[in-house]
């Protein structure tokens, strides 16, 4: 086992989904079995615009070969285990490589860089996770005391294990982070409602939804999630609003109020959508959400 950077584009022609799977071909399986049983971490090369660097962490499950394309293979993520970064870490910090391994012997960037799946040493991989999850000034929910928070006060824990580094991560800290980057890609603002409201004490009045939820193994990655208002996430959660796949808003015939919920739906009738387009809802899911949960 070992860890590993694995180079991933959200316009990639590879049948990626980095929560899921990582589609790659076969000069690089021998590098991603490597990674079996272990942690990689997610890169966006730096010739993409805006990039986010070193943008998440998982944990490869297994490797197989993928029987649709000839001479590819798929890594199969552990399920519950990817995350992203809400501090993304550039390749380069004041000046300097963040991943070290990548030097040259001239102290340039090595060909290394280039590798789509290449080797991470455990000090390259805690000083890049440690940097990701990095805990600052965060958003704090709607409801509920500062207490719940306080239990465990670091997102992440490392213990040297004969040379190696462990990486663990609670439900509790999961949330905090998931909250985090899905309310910094929609700007802290209701994707139903479109508004924006900070309370007095500097909390954000919006929750960040689970398309499809954690207990029907929804993952913790941007593009499953939305941030919502309290009534809307209360409507979403029971069906009585949806998404079509370009974001439309659909309101269920089953709602008692269907009036109201147009009142509260912003003028456009489409969700307002994060940014980025590679944070935006992904398919895969809002179709999950209309067949299990949305009421027709």
């Amino acid at each position: 086992m070992g860890f590993g950077v694995f180079i991933h584009r959200a316009d990639s022609i590879y049948d990626d989904s980095p929560a899921e799977r990582y589609q790659f071909p076969n000069p690089y399986l021998r590098r991603v079995q490597a990674c079996i049983g272990d942690w990689i971490v997610y890169y966006e090369p730096t010739k993409i615009s805006n990039t986010r660097g070193y943008f998440a962490v998982a944990k490869v499950r297994n490797v197989v070969r993928d029987s649709s394309v000839q001479n590819m293979h798929l890594a199969l993520i552990e399920p519950g285990s990817y995350l992203d970064f809400p501090n993304p870490v550039p390749f380069r910090d004041s000046g300097q490589l963040v991943e070290q391994g990548i030097l040259s012997r001239d102290g340039g960037v090595s060909g290394r860089a280039q590798s789509a799946v290449r080797a991470l040493s455990p000090e390259d991989f805690k000083r890049i996770v440690e940097r990701g999850l990095k805990e600052e000034a965060p958003l704090l929910p709607r409801s509920g005391e500062d207490l719940d928070f306080q239990e465990e006060p670091a997102p992440f824990i490392f213990e040297g294990e004969r040379d190696r580094v462990k990486f663990a991560v609670s439900r509790i800290v999961r949330d905090r982070i998931f909250r985090r980057v899905v309310l910094s890609a929609y700007d802290q603002r209701c994707a139903i409602t479109g508004l924006r409201l900070i309370n007095g004490r500097g909390r954000a009045e919006v929750d960040a939804a689970h398309i499809r939820p954690v207990e029907a193994n929804g993952p913790d990655i941007v593009n499953n999630g939305i941030a919502l208002s309290g009534t809307a996430h209360w409507m979403f959660d029971r069906g009585l609003i949806g998404l079509a796949d370009d974001l439309k808003i659909l309101i269920s015939r089953q709602a008692n109020d269907q009036d109201a919920i147009r009142g509260l739906i912003n003028k456009s009738g489409f969700a307002f959508p994060p940014s980025r387009t590679a944070d935006r809802p992904h398919p895969h899911f809002l179709d999950w959400h209309r067949t299990h949960c949305f009421k027709q």
